[in-house]
């Protein structure tokens, strides 16, 4: 038997009943689309929160609303490990993750070709998935936006490098390797500044907005490292920002940004959310 990864914050993140889980998000994604502006269509990733959905799922919105049914059938979801440390990255390799809206299959061809590249710094290791919300959260959002696809989960430990840079490469390999048969879509899972005020918290996060406008993976890494802003999935979004653009991404727009105080009204300690999409080509491309 397959191992499947049991939902682990159903009823605390998002709800844990499918048909109020499936109507906030639609509801979520509706509203999105109602207020985005556009832009070019060929996406290569999208950068979304993981906070509970009355927190950060307005912003996680503005940037699923951005696909369509179907448009993409295999999801490489890049998330933060907040609970276990890992030298590496964990890909769950086989098997499934489950929501309250179904089981989503892993692609496990495409997990294993990736494993391949890691060079001992990618593994298997189920139990760095079991209790991390940061990917699982993504879910229900790609399942009301795109229906069946297949997931390629990845839980990052470390965040330095050279680990961010092999692993980019050995997304872009994986993804190059299937001859464009089927699309594939990054995705990066991250919150930004925490518990700071409303005012410092949108001063921090402005400088990873700006490294995200301007397509600056290295410029977001040294500030990460440099302690000049913050992001609990900082390493992710540098990985998917080097692997995109491997794969042809040629811009990044910022779709919405967001505190918690937003969401609360309280503005004292605020946690930061951004949506960002990376795409390729330029509006009309028909390779869309």
């Amino acid at each position: 038997m397959k191992p499947v990864r049991e939902p682990a914050v159903a009823g605390q993140f998002y709800p844990s009943d499918p048909a109020l889980l499936a109507g906030m998000v639609d509801d979520l994604l509706a509203a999105a689309a109602g207020r985005r502006t556009e832009i070019a269509p060929r996406l290569v990733a999208l950068v979304a929160p993981h906070a509970g959905y009355a927190y950060s799922g307005r912003v996680a919105a503005g940037a699923y609303s951005l696909l369509s049914r179907g448009s993409f059938g295999r999801v490489v979801v890049l998330a933060p490990s907040h609970r276990i440390p890992l030298r590496g990255s964990s890909i769950y390799a086989r098997g499934a993750y489950r929501t309250p809206l179904g089981l989503v299959p892993v692609d496990e061809e495409f997990a294993e070709r990736i494993l391949s590249c890691g060079g001992g710094e990618l593994v298997f290791e189920p139990e760095i998935h079991r209790r991390e919300h940061s990917l699982e959260v993504q879910l229900p959002f790609l399942q009301r936006a795109l229906g069946a696809f297949q997931l390629v989960p990845i839980v990052m430990g470390r965040q330095d490098e050279p680990h961010l840079t092999r692993l980019a490469e050995a997304i872009a390999k994986a993804t190059a390797a299937t001859g464009g048969a089927e699309r594939t879509l990054l995705v990066a899972s991250t919150d930004l500044s925490h518990y700071f005020a409303d005012e410092a918290a949108r001063a921090l996060d402005g400088v990873i907005l700006g490294h995200l406008s301007r397509f600056d993976a290295d410029g977001l890494y040294g500030d990460l490292a440099a302690g000049r802003c913050e992001a609990c999935g900082g390493g992710p979004m540098v990985a998917t920002l080097r692997a995109a653009r491997l794969l042809g991404a040629s811009a990044c727009e910022v779709i919405d940004y967001a505190t918690s105080g937003d969401a609360t009204g309280d503005r004292a300690e605020v946690v930061g959310y951004v949506a960002a999409a990376l795409r390729g080509g330029a509006a009309g491309d028909d390779s869309d």
